[in-house]
């Protein structure tokens, strides 16, 4: 991931301390297909377990055709 695309989703965010403003990235799971569609977002707190993620991939690599 690129600092781009962590702003644009919402996931690097700025904040200020003590007059400075310093920006951390917040934990994230972004499953995006092989069209390059978002399948799933999970940020913050519901980002700690995986599972989500590696299910909605497990479900994304079943309904792929056989080639």
């Amino acid at each position: 991931m690129n600092r781009k695309m962590l702003k644009t989703y919402g996931i690097l965010k700025g904040y200020n301390v003590q007059d400075e403003t310093y920006e951390w990235a917040l934990r994230a799971n972004i499953v995006i297909d092989k069209q390059g569609v978002i399948q799933l977002i999970d940020e913050g707190d519901s980002a700690v377990d995986p599972n989500t993620a590696l299910t909605m991939c497990t479900t994304l690599h079943k309904k792929d055709p056989a080639k």
